[in-house]
């Protein structure tokens, strides 16, 4: 007899508060505790960049060219202060934030936005025992040779060894507007990425090491486009399973032909009632 949806929740539920499963988190998450103070998806992101500078009707709603437009006439600068501005104010950190910087077994969080909600829930909590990794774009890397760059509990950017250490890693693989303000969001960005992403280089070694023999949660994703296909599966490669998506009932085709090939098993129901569940386990 196959568990019904509250049942396997809560074992999900379980499994993250035990370590064995690792959430990855979507924009969508910042909707659970009201009207979003930032913009909570790449094409509401896109819409907010285009009202700033004109960009062509045509990539008005795709992030990444409208980016990429304003990073050609505008100047990289220009990019970076309007997504520092756009992201300035930090969401209040809902319940899904709180409980998950309340695991203390919890290895890993995988946060694809740029948000400061889930940095903000760890600090809520008290803990110190945890830092962030976040990706580095091409035009803001420290050299030549860095993907990545590791920043700890206070905001201060440390070398790689530190992280080992931290309890909690707090995974941005798309950059973060805080504390350090670096993002990936134009197609500059991530060409260099993507062309090396498939043997896994721009992988921090923490979170291969960490998601090996675990599986992951997706919570608040959508995968209607190539880039976000492409990390989530990338940053999820060769890790344990099993593999769940809290997901609507409007995805497109190649959203569902995504969850098959990957095989992850789509939990159609409304976010807000599947996180109610997730987060009624008590921290084990």
């Amino acid at each position: 007899m196959l568990d019904s949806p509250t049942s396997l929740l809560k074992g999900i539920g379980g499994e993250i508060a035990a370590g064995h499963l690792i959430p990855f988190l979507g924009p969508d998450v910042l909707a659970l505790g009201g009207e979003p103070v930032v913009p909570n998806g790449a094409r509401a992101l896109a819409l907010a960049l285009s009202s700033k500078v004109g960009v062509p009707g045509r990539i008005k709603q795709n992030l990444w060219h409208a980016a990429q437009y304003i990073e050609t006439h505008k100047h990289r600068v220009t990019v970076d202060k309007m997504m520092a501005e756009i992201f300035k104010t930090i969401p209040e950190p809902n319940a899904l934030h709180l409980w998950l910087a309340g695991l203390e077994r919890l290895p890993m969080v995988v946060d694809t936005w740029y948000d400061g909600a889930m940095r903000a829930a760890f600090v809520a909590k008290g803990r110190t025992d945890w830092g962030q990794i976040q990706g580095a774009s091409k035009a803001r890397r420290l050299d030549g040779g860095v993907w990545a760059r590791a920043v700890g509990a206070d905001g201060a950017t440390v070398a790689d060894d530190i992280v080992e250490a931290w309890r909690t890693v707090l995974y941005k693989p798309h950059g973060a507007a805080q504390p350090t303000g670096d993002v990936l969001v134009s197609d500059a960005d991530y060409v260099e990425v993507l062309t090396d992403i498939d043997i896994q280089t721009p992988i921090p070694e923490a979170v291969k090491i960490r998601r090996a023999g675990r599986g992951f949660v997706f919570l608040g994703c959508r995968f209607y486009d190539q880039i976000l296909r492409t990390f989530a599966r990338q940053v999820c490669k060769r890790s344990g399973g099993p593999r769940f998506a809290v997901v609507p009932d409007e995805l497109t085709r190649n959203e569902i032909k995504f969850l098959e090939i990957e095989g992850i098993q789509p939990l159609t129901m409304p976010l807000a009632e599947a996180v109610a569940i997730i987060t009624s386990t008590a921290p084990g």
